[in-house]
This record gives structure tokens, C-alpha cells and sequence, in this order.
């Protein structure tokens, strides 16, 4: 069959089973805009190509399948990247679509050209710089294999104007075969031997739950492992949602902003599983000094990963899904009952969501009643700051993939298209965006994108007037030198929500918190709730 480069790689996106495309279009990429509507994909035309990206991201987390975002050359391009970096640190399958100018052109700076091969080389994947219409198909269904198989991540697919008009033949699908490409590591019995004669040995065990786990689809795997053997966990930021966080095993979130109890477990135990993590700087501070007090494990399908951030007494390359499947038939051991209660009962020095004495709004107390008025598939998406860190700690996630949030990039300005992204993907679920005043102004435009596809978001705005994060760090570490920290009263938010049409409310103190969350979760509307909070209101 005959088509234009422009309706192939499209009909290759259909073939995928993705069917929606969040995006902006410009003269480079009017060709495969033309043919959108021909190959029955639904077209989000989000306010900025970054939100495109994120909105993307957040569309493989609901359905498993691969989001597209697709933007025009030069700026169009360029503005797709901080999204991409994005999917890119946090293990993220994305398909870029980038415009580009005539092949004949390229080098010349011609108008809107930029290299994008070039600039998005260190933030994905693969990419590719189509130069033959022939290989176009091809190159798509190399896109869609490499971004979603072994560590996911992000694959850009840049199309000169000229060949997206080009003719060819559409073949039907093949399996692509990638020479040098092995995406599934085999599993190797002798380590998952040794792992699990590592865990009988051990007498404070301790498991770290990451992003990877999500990722591999093997929360129901990890519950029956970590069940099974009575181990302590907590999660990374990204791994938040792999077990419910009212599991009594569970003792919330590692690192720099996570809980008493799982760093208390972490610094105490002597064998320290990492299960699909990047073992960040955000998660483990001092990993030389960890390495000297417990034996490290870390098990990640990206060999890449193994001994970067930290030294491993054993590393595993594997599926994470197929090794817990192996790993729960040979391991036979029940945590020592003094440890497990002991971090059980660290989780009672955790801080408490009612700790906060203020005239203005708990955030904490807020987010744990919300939690308790939602259903466990109710999807929660975060900017970055301390509303994310709140969400973290005191939002209840019960059910895996509910809590979308930008990790390893920290990107303010990704909530709102995050949630945007979810709600197209899912509209029977209930989507919550959690916003900071400062981060949702760098997205609020896609509130029309929102308006215009119909996608009735639940959002939340903390407002504290203040770059909240940026200003609890000159507090306690600049002598409370605030410089450029403050946003002043702008803009009023009850006129931003009256321009989109949003039913909207504020409210100013813990009494009003209920009413707030009962009109917040009204069926069959999009809302703004703006909540107010003590500028000094602090992250734990």
C-alpha cells in the first residue's frame, strides 16, 4: 500500500497500540499533522511541547503503552527536551516525532533548524535523523522496540519536511532485529542461588523498592517476596505506589525526604537489597560508608547501573518481574521477629500529618484526609517542591502506577500535563494534580488543553506565596536570605480558574479542609482548589 513517510510512521504509531498523540504542530511537522485524522489517533494539542512530553510520560503509566509527543523543528524541538530528559532519568518509554528542515538545508542553519540528533543524544535512549523515506517504517518500529524493552527510556525520531511527503510502501509489520541488542538479560540461577543464601544468612535485612519494580510490571511479585520473608522495605520517590503504603512492612519513603523509619532501618540493617533502583544521591548520601557497615545487593536490568553509585557485594542483571518469580521459589527464611518489630515500631516516631501547628492550612494533614476520601484507584500526580514531598509521605498510595511524579529531573512545571496525560489515557479514573503556586505557573497554560479535550482534572494548589523549597533551604542553610523566593499575591487564581471556565474555591484553614475536599472531588467537574499554607510551613 502507497502512502506519504507522514501517514506510515502514523499508521506505525496505530500498529503500536498507542492512540493518542499529545503534540504542537509547525511548518516542519504540517505533514504528519495532515494525516493524523486518517490514521484514527487522537490528537491532544497541548500549550507547550514540553507538556506534550510529560503528558506522554504519564499515558504509558496507565495503559502500557508507548506515549508520542511530536513538535516541529528548531524551538518546537528544543522545548520537547526538558520533557524528555525527563522520561529519560526516570526509565520512561517516549516516542519524540520532531519536524526538521529539508534535508538540502540541513547544516545551514536554515530557518527553525537545529540539530536534535545532535542535542538529544545524552537524554535518550537512541535517536534517529530519518535521511531515507525507504527506512522511515522501519526506523518507527525500531523506535517503539527499543523504548519500551530492557530499562525504557525515550527514543527521538527526527523527520526532514521533504521526506514525511515522500511516497512509499507501507509493509506490514515486522519484529524488528537490532544487531548487538540483547534487552532481556538471561536470568542466572547461581546469583539468585547465592541472593538467597545471602538472606538466610542475614540477621537485619532490609529491601529498597524502586521505579525498576513499577516499571517491570512486578508489584503482585514483590508483595509475595517481601510476604514471604517478613523484610522491612521502603521505596525510593519513584518506586512510591510498588506496595501499598499502608502495608505493615512497609515503612515509607528512603532518603533525604523519606521517613524516620526507613532511614533508622537502612542505617541498622547488615544486607541491603536494591531492587530496580539507581541508588541516587537523593536516596543513599554516603554510599562508601553504607558499603562498610551491610552487604549490598542490587538487582537493575541495565547493567550501566551496577556498581555506578555504589559498590555491590552482589549485582544481579535480570527482568526484575522474572527473578522474584525465581527468587520466591528458593528462598526459604523468615525475617528474625526482634528486627521486623523493631522497624515496625520506628514507624511511630515518623512525623505525624498533624504535627504542624499553623493559623493557615496543614498540608500534610490536608493530603492525609484526602487520601482517606479517595479510592485506592484515584491517580495522584505531583509537580516538584514540597508539595511533592508532602504528597509523598502523607498521601496513602494503594494500588501501583497511582503516583506520577518527576524523579531523578525534579522538572517543575510537569504535574499538570502529567495528570492531563493520565486522564486522556484513563478518563474513568479519577486524576488529582497537586500543584506549589510557583511550579503551576511554569504549565498553567495547558489548563486550555485540559478545557479543550474535556478531561475534567481535580487540582490542587498549595499557595504559600513562595518558591516553597528554595525558600526552606536559605532558611536553614543561608541564614534566611531569601532572594528571589517570593511570588507575591500574582497571580489571583480564582481569575485564572474564571478564564478556563473551572469551578473553584480557597480555603484558609484546617476547619475548612473537608468542605474543600468534598467539593474538590465532586463527580462530573473539573475543579481548582486552592489551599492556603504557612510560607514556613516546612518538607517533613
Amino acid at each position: 500500500m502507497e502512502m506519504t513517510v507522514a501517514e506510515a510512521v502514523l499508521r506505525v504509531v496505530k500498529e503500536q497500540g498507542t492512540d493518542v498523540i499529545y503534540g504542537y504542530p509547525g511548518a516542519a511537522n504540517t505533514p504528519v499533522y495532515d494525516k493524523i485524522n486518517n490514521a484514527e489517533l487522537y490528537c491532544v494539542l497541548t500549550r507547550n511541547e514540553q507538556g506534550a512530553a510529560h503528558a506522554a510520560s504519564s499515558y504509558f503509566k496507565m495503559t502500557g503503552k508507548v506515549g508520542v509527543c511530536t513538535a516541529t523543528s528548531g524551538p518546537g524541538a528544543t522545548n520537547l527536551i526538558t520533557g524528555i530528559a525527563n522520561a529519560y532519568m526516570d526509565s520512561t518509554p517516549l516516542i519524540a516525532i520532531t519536524g526538521q528542515v529539508p534535508l538540502c538545508n540541513i547544516g545551514k542553519d536554515a530557518f527553525q533548524e537545529v540539530d536534535t540528533t545532535g542535542v538529544t543524544t545524552p537524554i535518550t535512549k537512541h535517536n534517529y535523523l530519518v535521511k531515507n523515506a525507504a527506512d522511515a517504517v522501519s526506523i518507527m518500529r525500531e523506535a517503539f522496540y527499543i523504548a519500551k524493552t530492557g530499562r525504557p527510556g525515550p527514543v527521538v525520531v527526527d523527520i526532514p519536511l521533504d521526506i514525511q511527503k515522500e511516497i512509499i510502501e507501507f509493509i506490514p509489520c515486522e519484529k524488528p532485529e537490532i544487531r548487538g541488542y540483547n534487552p532481556e538479560p538471561e536470568l542466572n540461577e547461581k546469583q539468585i542461588k547465592k541472593l538467597a543464601k545471602m538472606i538466610r544468612s542475614a540477621k537485619r535485612p532490609f529491601v529498597v523498592l524502586g521505579g525498576g519494580v513499577l516499571g517491570a510490571g512486578a508489584s503482585n511479585e514483590f508483595a509475595a517476596f517481601v510476604e514471604k520473608i517478613k523484610i522491612p522495605v521502603a521505596s525510593t520517590l519513584m518506586g512510591i505506589s510498588g506496595i501499598a503504603s499502608d502495608h505493615t512492612q512497609y515503612l515509607g519513603m528512603l532518603g533525604l525526604h523519606g521517613t524516620y523509619s526507613a532511614n533508622n532501618a537502612f542505617l541498622n540493617s547488615d544486607l541491603i537489597i536494591f531492587m530496580g533502583s539507581r541508588i541516587s544521591d537523593r536516596a543513599v548520601s554516603d554510599s562508601e560508608a553504607t558499603t562498610r557497615r551491610a552487604k549490598i545487593v542490587h538487582i537493575d536490568i541495565d547493567p550501566a547501573e551496577i556498581n555506578k553509585n555504589i559498590i555491590c557485594d552482589l549485582s544481579i542483571v535480570a527482568d526484575i518481574k522474572k527473578l522474584l518469580i525465581k527468587l520466591n521459589e528458593y528462598v526459604e527464611f523468615t525475617c528474625p521477629d526482634a528486627w521486623l518489630n523493631e522497624c515496625i515500631k520506628a514507624k511511630g516516631q515518623n512525623i505525624k500529618a498533624d504535627d504542624s501547628q499553623t493559623k493557615l492550612v496543614n498540608p500534610k494533614l490536608f493530603l492525609k484526609k484526602l487520601s482517606d476520601k479517595t479510592t485506592p484507584e484515584t491517580v495522584v500526580a505531583t509537580e516538584v517542591g514540597q508539595n511533592q514531598i508532602w504528597t509523598a509521605n502523607h498521601y496513602k498510595f494503594l494500588k501501583p502506577n497511582t503516583f506520577l511524579t518527576s524523579g531523578g529531573f525534579g522538572t517543575m512545571g510537569y504535574g499538570l500535563p502529567a495528570a492531563l496525560g493520565a486522564k486522556i489515557a484513563r478518563p474513568e479514573l479519577t486524576v488529582i494534580a497537586i500543584e506549589g503556586d510557583g511550579s503551576f505557573q511554569m504549565a498553567m497554560p495547558e489548563l486550555a488543553a485540559m478545557r479543550q479535550s474535556g478531561a475534567d482534572l481535580k487540582i490542587v494548589i498549595f499557595k504559600n506565596r513562595s518558591l516553597g523549597m528554595v525558600h526552606e533551604l536559605q532558611q536553614l542553610h543561608f541564614d534566611s536570605n531569601f532572594v528571589s523566593v517570593d511570588l507575591g499575591d500574582y497571580p489571583h487564581f480564582d481569575k485564572i480558574a474564571e478564564a478556563y471556565d473551572i469551578p473553584y474555591m480557597q480555603i484558609g484553614t484546617n476547619d475548612e479542609i473537608e468542605n474543600g475536599i468534598n467539593a474538590l472531588l465532586k463527580d462530573g467537574q473539573a475543579f481548582i482548589l486552592e489551599v492556603l499554607v504557612d510560607e514556613f510551613e516546612s518538607t517533613l
